[in-house]
């Protein structure tokens, strides 16, 4: 097959498996609409947020097998049929198309997430440093802001930063593609950055599901 078949195929399947919108199929095997719930998104905050804590890491989870998948396996399985593949250039192809699948998914008429459990998925296949980086980066402002957009746009920076300052002497191909990655998770915060400048951004709080849960048992 010829490679740019090969990257061709890879790319589209890529797409279509991060594209499976897990977390709105999740929500609504328990009768929740994510797009008429909490923040609207169908990624795993809101399932956190608005089905519960197992259903949420469940959705994280999933989201980051879509990005892992691709960008760890399908190089490895083009370069065994080819013999030829260059898995590195395939792998960030495969990334990107299944951040992209995730954040504009065929199956919900392109309305999707905003790509970080995928991303980082991704990133475990490729570079898995930088998922240490970037989740170091995430625990440490959402404790201190308890945003969860806060904790990601400044992860998403630290991935475009440490990607230019840790690869490009090894050439330009991974700082660019980890700047993409980035970027599309910083543009897909564009309404959060809006709430955040205009005051009115949720803080997560631990304590209201808690809260509504004593609710319930007080009222049986």
């Amino acid at each position: 097959m010829h490679l740019m078949l090969v990257f061709a195929v890879c790319a589209v399947v890529s797409y279509l498996l991060g594209a499976i919108p897990f977390g709105y199929i999740i929500a609504s095997t328990r009768g929740i609409d994510l797009y008429k719930t909490g923040s609207g998104s169908i990624g795993a905050t809101n399932v956190f947020r608005t089905v519960g804590k197992k259903w949420g890491i469940l959705t994280f989870v999933l989201d980051a097998l879509k990005g892992f998948i691709p960008a760890f396996l399908f190089p490895i399985a083009a370069k065994a049929y080819t013999g030829n593949c260059d898995p590195h250039l395939l792998a960030l192809t495969c990334a990107i198309f299944a951040v992209i699948g995730h954040n504009w998914p065929v199956y919900l008429n392109f309305k999707g997430g905003k790509g970080i459990a995928t991303s980082a998925g991704a990133l475990a296949g490729i570079v898995p440093e930088m998922v240490g980086i970037g989740l170091l980066t995430w625990v440490l402002l959402f404790l201190l802001t308890r945003y969860v957009s806060v904790a990601s746009i400044t992860a998403a920076f630290m991935l475009i930063f440490c990607g230019w300052v840790l690869y490009c002497q090894d050439g330009f191909v991974l700082p660019v593609t980890l700047t993409i990655l980035g970027l599309f998770a910083i543009w897909r915060h564009k309404s959060n950055i809006q709430r955040l400048m205009n005051g009115t951004e949720n803080r997560f709080d631990f304590r209201r599901k808690k809260d509504e849960e004593q609710a319930v048992n007080d009222n049986k």
